[in-house]
């Protein structure tokens, strides 16, 4: 297995492209949609980087994997399904988040509230196949109900469940968020072989550290996590997260992404005159 990370500066995200080297079968995790705020445009300069790997290395694209709805950047799935194939996944409990953010965006009837705007919904604890990569699907809620980490060969990608150990954990204070779920789903992973590799969504470059850093360990994370190693009880992590998010902001670009990413991706239809909107529901948060 190879895996083949690409760094996003815009939004301190990480994509991965996993290789079945073999087969020559791929899957991208958590892909991102160029997004100017200002100018409220899209571009494909990043999801176009994907692409010239995937057809440089005469690779099969059979999954494009969301860890969950992400609040911080766009997803490019369907751009990359369009160019690649390949089926557009997420986590069963996608649903939760399409009925509380449906509500904020005051969705109508033809907004689907169950998923179906994706191809696949991964249960908990579901196997799949990468070429012949073994993949399981683990549901770690707690930044988000519906997050979703994937075991792919000895490797772990867990999304915004875990950063680099100096720079800590997700925050739990999006609808629907829990840091006791957070607490718990993180001591799930906790579980495999400390020898695992941990592969982050984010990297927020910790004080003092020089470079940015897509890959840990769980035997690091476990010895060396700031807000969750070994000798950090549940509480003391609840009450850490708790007053720490309470001292957060939103993220920049949390309105436009939700109500993409809920719908797989997929920007709004154009209107009559030919453009598509955005909703920016005022003082609501």
């Amino acid at each position: 297995m190879h895996v083949e990370p690409f760094f996003d500066p815009a939004t301190f995200t990480y994509s991965y492209v996993v290789v079945d080297e073999e087969a020559r079968a791929c899957a991208i995790i958590d892909s991102v949609l160029d997004y100017d705020a200002a100018a409220a445009s899209t571009s494909y300069t990043g999801a176009d980087r994907l692409v010239d790997y995937i057809r440089s290395q005469g690779l099969n694209l059979e999954w494009i994997l969301e860890t969950h709805v992400h609040a911080d950047h766009l997803s490019a799935a369907p751009y990359l399904k369009q160019h690649l194939g390949g089926r557009i996944v997420i986590g069963s409990h996608v649903d939760i988040i399409q009925d509380t953010f449906g509500k904020v965006f005051h969705c109508g009837p033809e907004f689907a509230r169950n998923g179906s705007q994706f191809d696949h919904l991964l249960q908990d604890g579901e196997q799949f196949k990468i070429g012949s990569l073994d993949a399981l699907a683990i549901h770690t809620p707690g930044h988000t109900p519906a997050c979703m980490s994937y075991r792919i060969g000895d490797a772990l990608f867990v999304g915004d469940t875990l950063f680099m150990p100096d720079y800590g954990t997700a925050r739990c204070d999006f609808p629907g968020g829990d840091a006791r779920a957070l607490y718990r789903s993180i001591h799930k992973l906790y579980e495999f072989p400390d020898e695992t590799r941990v592969f982050l969504c984010h990297d927020y470059k910790a004080e003092g550290r020089d470079n940015y850093q897509c890959e840990t360990s769980i035997g690091e994370q476990k010895r060396h996590n700031i807000h969750i190693h070994e000798q950090v009880s549940e509480e003391q992590f609840v009450q850490m997260r708790t007053e720490r998010d309470a001292q957060l902001s939103m993220p920049a670009l949390i309105l436009p992404s939700v109500q993409v990413n809920m719908r797989a991706g997929q920007l709004p239809e154009p209107e009559e005159n030919g453009i598509r909107y955005l909703k920016i529901p005022l003082d609501l948060f």
